[in-house]
């Protein structure tokens, strides 16, 4: 795996947590227990902080990137699909970002909720609890709440999956 440090910043990966070798991390980035980072993913806190909580899930070909007046702060039990751009943005526990969806800077996804894949969240939106977004820029559909622990059997397999990667992936080109 590629894992920098940048100046004295130093990513911070719980022995719990799975990055795959052909992920990225950067700088000021801490992933929590049981967490998985996969193929091609970049983390990079340069310009400020990335925090993943635990057993959130950071799926393939995703960028997670900071600024410098908004962190990046994902909760636990997330999933984020593939190629996911989520950047100075706060993500609360026990939220979907669908696939190739973008979190702009100052957005704030409340607990349980869902951004829908190809949604784009634009700057300081808030998403609240349970609520789902949709579409381009994204919107709240009315009248539907998730439910609590919808995502719960998505997190648990894929903290089965990195551990499964963790002794199972054989690389054999070389």
């Amino acid at each position: 795996m590629a894992i920098y440090a940048l100046d004295d910043w130093e990513p911070r990966i719980h022995p719990d947590a799975y990055v795959h070798p052909d992920a990225t991390v950067i700088g000021r980035v801490t992933i929590g227990a049981g967490s998985t980072v996969w193929p091609q993913a970049v983390l990079r806190g340069d310009y400020g902080i990335i925090e993943i909580g635990e057993r959130t899930s950071v799926q393939d070909g995703s960028i997670i990137h900071c600024t410098e007046q908004h962190a990046t702060l994902i909760g636990s039990d997330c999933v984020l699909g593939h190629a996911v751009h989520v950047e100075g943005a706060t993500v609360a526990d026990h939220c979907l970002i669908g696939s190739g969806s973008v979190v702009l800077n100052g957005v704030v996804v409340e607990e349980g909720a869902v951004v829908g894949a190809g949604a784009v969240v634009s700057f300081g939106t808030r998403i609240p609890a349970r609520a789902m977004a949709l579409g381009v820029p994204a919107r709240i559909r009315e009248g539907h709440e998730v439910a609590p622990g919808t995502w719960k059997g998505n997190v648990e397999r894929y903290v089965e999956n990195g551990r499964r990667y963790r002794t199972g992936l054989r690389r054999l080109d070389g």
